[in-house]
């Protein structure tokens, strides 16, 4: 077993088809499991047993060529739920109680600045009776849900795929103190959250998205968040990793901003690892693998 995490490298070192086809003919190597490499058509020739991706969707994977080659491809749905979820609420709490701006007073000893008490700069709602409206009821939707109802919030939900939601995006908006983003960006999702869907939510109301930018028109968002007619937003994801420069969302005290760290667990990586290992054991064995994407290539 060849073991050489992505991670580990410092640059990072993400290998190309041609590169990662060239390191698996130099190793011998028949079980290929990889997060951000790219597996495409050149990988396909080799003589592969098993294709394993750690991620939900096998986006760094051609499947429809190692479906041609009779390849099966895994992949790890839900393994960083549990992190996305935590991020959420993390979020959540450092846009509604100032966290940021606040630790910045504290570290500049700031705290009393402009005549006013940190009481009288930072007061907030608590979240303990506040809604908070779930987009997006999958594994981390469910992971989410859970902890804001242990806060003593009221948890309702939008997604059209499962029948254990309890409102329609509209209703939802309409409703919530809090939107958290949790589904998947697809052709119908793509820029979901727009002028006129913030325009919907409540006057007041803190926008989450610790699932992807592609979720939400960043534009629309500063500008409800600029009139003052949304409190705060928390987000975990840029489109191509990063704000663009100088974008007048980095100057709003309101607004938290991590850079896609949702998933950056040790515990993710412990799950991914055990979902692919025992699929692959599954597939060694002759039994039916549990998360395969392409199964009309098994046996």
């Amino acid at each position: 077993m060849i073991l050489d995490p992505w991670i580990d490298h410092v640059p990072l070192n993400w290998t190309d088809d041609v590169g990662l086809a060239a390191r698996l003919a130099e190793t011998g190597a028949t079980i290929l499991v990889a997060e951000s490499d790219q597996v495409g058509p050149e990988v396909m020739k080799l003589p592969l047993r098993v294709i394993g991706a750690t991620r939900g969707d096998p986006t760094n994977v051609d499947v429809g060529a190692a479906t041609a080659a009779g390849i099966p491809v895994l992949r790890t749905p839900g393994r960083n739920a549990d992190g996305v979820a935590e991020m959420a609420v993390a979020l959540l709490f450092a846009v509604s109680r100032h966290v940021i701006p606040a630790d910045r007073d504290g570290r500049s000893r700031q705290m009393f600045r402009d005549q006013k008490i940190p009481y009288q700069h930072y007061r907030a709602w608590q979240l303990a009776g506040r809604t908070v409206g779930i987009v997006g009821l999958g594994a981390v939707g469910r992971a989410a849900k859970w902890r804001f109802e242990g806060l003593g919030m009221k948890a309702i939900s939008a997604d059209p795929f499962n029948p254990e939601a309890t409102h329609s995006l509209d209703d939802l908006l309409a409703e919530a103190d809090v939107v958290s983003m949790h589904a998947a960006v697809t052709p119908d999702t793509f820029g979901l959250m727009n002028a006129p869907r913030f325009a919907q939510m409540t006057p007041g109301a803190i926008f989450i998205n610790s699932a992807r930018a592609g979720l939400h028109d960043l534009d629309a968002l500063t500008d409800a968040l600029v009139t003052g007619h949304l409190g705060g937003a928390g987000l975990d994801h840029f489109d191509g990793e990063r704000l663009p420069k100088a974008h007048p969302i980095i100057d709003l005290d309101n607004v938290v901003l991590t850079p896609h760290i949702g998933g950056a667990t040790y515990d993710t990586e412990v799950n991914q690892s055990d979902m692919i290992a025992d699929d692959v054991i599954a597939i060694l064995e002759g039994r039916p693998p549990i998360h395969c994407v392409n199964p009309e290539v098994l046996p």
